[in-house]
């Protein structure tokens, strides 16, 4: 078992610029301003030899009531209970402030691991914070300066104190990376995507059940990508929530900006991602513009039609969802739909079987000769239209290069000739002939070569 490292620390110290120095990727949100991070973020952390699990957490603030603070220090409170070291992560530059001494306090009455971490001290900068630190009574401050890596290499004899002695051989360390690397190929990476507050961070605690992400009623609580690692019925998942994303002309902040973009990485890296409607606002203009964005990246989809408890009338709302996306989101068309209630818990039972059916399609691989006999049917049933010239297009042959997603290969005599529609028909009997759900499709062309070009 690797030990887990939790950074602690108040608003806007550098906790996450030394979270994504100690996972060697920006993966953290960072910005200037404070209170970026709000739920606690995990990775795989590593310095030199040793490897261990790393948690960004929020800003440490006094607060115990059911605000939004509150809920973030309860947060933080739960990452503490699963450490084996805590940094406690001060500004050396500004010195040691009431609020670096009351959590420090409070760290020591926990009987935590804590070693007392002075960040931003580039050059000569933070030398006055880093001696009046001892007054916290935490033992001799490490100085580092998290954005410039400096003085990072001084964190290691703290971190392997903690880690098991087995795990530090060479031969142990190649045997466990490739363990992580055939692991990390198994892992089913699903994102939970949608509008500010519908419901995605609920969905996320019911599955793995318990208040991992924060929830309110507050809309945009989520502001950062955050992975957390499930297992379902044997197959390991990570759920990535993600930032509820708004129309771009309703985005005039750099740090909701930034958000945005994090969680349109997180579509792209994802293999299933599931789209959270409101069940009373379905398929709104930004649910189509995502919904879009989906399919063009080619991930495997699944559409989820939250609060449908508050729902009265269940099959005028399907219908009303229905001819939507009928009308507004034909690409979309096989789309698996999945109603439930994530704060009761109501149809949720359906929703990771939806996911591994659309995993499954989305990695379908069909044999050519069955291809074959797909195209020829299709064809036969519906004949290509006529070129311009009122010559015929004739497919001869079709072949699947690749899966994720399941991507065909036309060729035929003119196949620049073949209308959007006749393609889209293609598209859709390929879906229906091999019971393809939940995942695009692609459907490619080329002009097949003439066995008696240049021959006299």
């Amino acid at each position: 078992m690797q030990p887990t490292v939790v950074i602690v620390g108040r608003p806007n110290v550098g906790k996450s610029t030394l979270f994504n120095r100690l996972v060697g990727r920006r993966e953290a949100l960072v910005d200037d301003s404070p209170g970026v991070t709000r739920d606690r973020r995990e990775g795989e952390g590593s310095l030199a030899d040793l490897e261990f699990r790393i948690v960004d957490t929020a800003g440490l603030e006094e607060a115990f009531d059911d605000s939004l603070p509150a809920r973030m220090r309860r947060q933080t409170e739960q990452a503490l209970d699963e450490a084996d070291l805590v940094f406690l992560v001060f500004d050396a530059r500004a010195g040691v402030t009431p609020l670096d001494e009351q959590f420090a306090g409070w760290l020591r009455t926990r009987g935590a691991n804590v070693v007392l971490v002075a960040n931003k001290c580039e050059g000569r900068t933070g030398e006055s914070g880093v001696l009046e630190s001892y007054s916290l009574g935490l033992g001799d401050p490490i100085a580092i300066s998290s954005e410039h890596g400096e003085g990072i290499h001084l964190l290691y004899d703290p971190i392997a104190a903690v880690v098991p002695q087995a795990e530090n051989g060479i031969d142990s360390a190649i045997a466990d990376a490739e363990e992580v690397e055939d692991e990390n190929d198994r892992v089913l990476r699903l994102a939970i995507v949608g509008r500010p507050n519908v419901g995605k961070s609920t969905l996320i605690n019911a599955l793995v059940g318990q208040d991992r992400l924060l929830t309110g009623p507050e809309a945009g609580i989520t502001r950062d990508a955050i992975s957390v690692e499930w297992t379902f019925e044997g197959q390991r998942v990570a759920l990535v929530d993600t930032a509820g994303m708004r129309r771009k002309a309703r985005i005039d902040e750099k740090l909701e900006k930034l958000s945005v973009s994090n969680s349109l990485n997180a579509i792209q890296y994802a293999h299933v991602v599931a789209l959270v409607l409101d069940g009373e606002q379905m398929l709104e203009r930004q649910d189509l513009a995502i919904a879009r964005h989906v399919i063009d990246e080619g991930r495997a989809f699944v559409m989820v039609v939250n609060k449908w408890d508050l729902i009265t009338d269940h099959k005028a709302a399907l219908d009303r969802l229905h001819d939507r996306m009928q009308i507004s989101l034909p690409q979309g068309a096989g789309t698996p739909i999945v109603t439930l209630s994530a704060s009761t818990g109501r149809g949720l039972d359906r929703f990771m079987p939806a996911v591994l059916s659309a995993y499954t399609d989305w990695n379908k691989r069909v044999s050519t000769s069955d291809l074959n006999a797909w195209l020829t049917h299709a064809t036969d049933r519906h004949p290509p239209p006529l070129a311009a010239n009122k010559r015929p297009i004739r497919l001869r042959y079709v072949t699947q290069p690749k899966a994720r997603p399941p991507t065909v290969i036309l060729f035929g005599n003119r196949p620049e000739d073949l209308p959007a529609s006749y393609l889209r028909y293609l598209e859709n009997s390929f879906r229906d002939r091999f019971s393809l759900s939940g995942t695009p499709i692609r459907v490619l062309t080329r002009k097949g070569e003439n066995p008696y070009h240049d021959k006299k």
